[in-house]
Protein backbone atom coordinates (compact mmCIF):
# COMPACT_ATOMS: atom_id res chain seq x y z
CA UNK A 1 0.00 0.00 0.00
CA UNK A 2 1.11 3.53 -0.39
CA UNK A 3 2.96 4.99 2.40
CA UNK A 4 1.01 8.46 1.38
CA UNK A 5 -2.27 6.90 1.64
CA UNK A 6 -1.62 5.55 4.67
CA UNK A 7 0.05 8.71 5.81
CA UNK A 8 -3.31 10.39 4.78
CA UNK A 9 -5.75 7.91 6.98
CA UNK A 10 -3.33 9.08 10.09
CA UNK A 11 -3.52 12.47 9.68
CA UNK A 12 -7.98 11.48 9.36
CA UNK A 13 -7.25 9.46 12.41
CA UNK A 14 -5.60 12.52 14.35
CA UNK A 15 -8.63 14.99 13.35
CA UNK A 16 -11.10 11.97 14.98
CA UNK A 17 -8.86 12.45 17.55
CA UNK A 18 -9.71 15.87 18.23
CA UNK A 19 -12.93 15.25 17.53
CA UNK A 20 -13.33 12.97 20.79
CA UNK A 21 -11.19 15.55 22.55
CA UNK A 22 -13.43 18.09 21.85
CA UNK A 23 -16.74 16.55 22.78
CA UNK A 24 -15.00 15.42 26.23
CA UNK A 25 -14.20 19.35 26.77
CA UNK A 26 -17.96 20.26 25.49
CA UNK A 27 -19.37 17.52 28.49
CA UNK A 28 -16.71 18.84 30.93
CA UNK A 29 -17.82 22.68 30.59
CA UNK A 30 -21.68 21.24 30.72
CA UNK A 31 -20.96 19.60 34.09
CA UNK A 32 -19.76 23.00 35.15
CA UNK A 33 -23.33 24.51 34.20
CA UNK A 34 -24.64 21.35 35.81
CA UNK A 35 -22.54 22.32 39.24
CA UNK A 36 -23.51 26.06 39.33
CA UNK A 37 -27.03 24.82 38.82
CA UNK A 38 -27.03 23.35 42.40
CA UNK A 39 -26.68 26.83 43.81
CA UNK A 40 -28.95 28.84 41.58
CA UNK A 41 -31.50 25.74 40.41
CA UNK A 42 -33.37 26.07 37.21
CA UNK A 43 -35.38 23.14 36.13
CA UNK A 44 -35.30 24.01 32.43
CA UNK A 45 -31.51 24.72 32.06
CA UNK A 46 -30.92 21.12 33.88
CA UNK A 47 -32.86 19.34 31.69
CA UNK A 48 -31.59 21.15 28.96
CA UNK A 49 -27.77 20.61 30.24
CA UNK A 50 -28.51 16.71 30.98
CA UNK A 51 -29.62 16.25 27.61
CA UNK A 52 -26.69 17.61 25.74
CA UNK A 53 -24.92 15.97 28.27
CA UNK A 54 -26.96 12.35 27.28
CA UNK A 55 -25.80 13.31 23.24
CA UNK A 56 -22.43 14.59 23.55
CA UNK A 57 -21.72 11.47 25.68
CA UNK A 58 -23.18 9.75 22.46
CA UNK A 59 -20.93 11.01 20.17
CA UNK A 60 -18.15 10.49 21.83
CA UNK A 61 -19.47 6.74 21.90
CA UNK A 62 -20.13 6.85 18.21
CA UNK A 63 -16.30 8.31 17.63
CA UNK A 64 -14.41 6.12 19.52
CA UNK A 65 -15.94 3.14 17.56
CA UNK A 66 -15.16 4.97 14.10
CA UNK A 67 -11.78 5.12 15.35
CA UNK A 68 -11.67 1.78 16.56
CA UNK A 69 -12.88 0.90 12.81
CA UNK A 70 -10.55 3.34 11.12
CA UNK A 71 -7.31 1.79 13.38
CA UNK A 72 -8.25 -1.39 12.67
CA UNK A 73 -8.01 -0.39 8.51
CA UNK A 74 -4.96 1.39 8.89
CA UNK A 75 -3.61 -1.62 10.50
CA UNK A 76 -4.42 -3.94 7.81
CA UNK A 77 -3.07 -1.84 5.05
CA UNK A 78 0.11 -1.14 6.74
CA UNK A 79 0.06 -5.17 7.28
CA UNK A 80 0.03 -5.49 3.38
CA UNK A 81 3.01 -3.53 2.51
Amino acid sequence: MDQEKIDNMRSTLSKLEDIKNSQESIIDKINHVITDLFEHPDKELEKAMEEAHQRSSDNIEAVNEAIEDYEMKINQLELQD
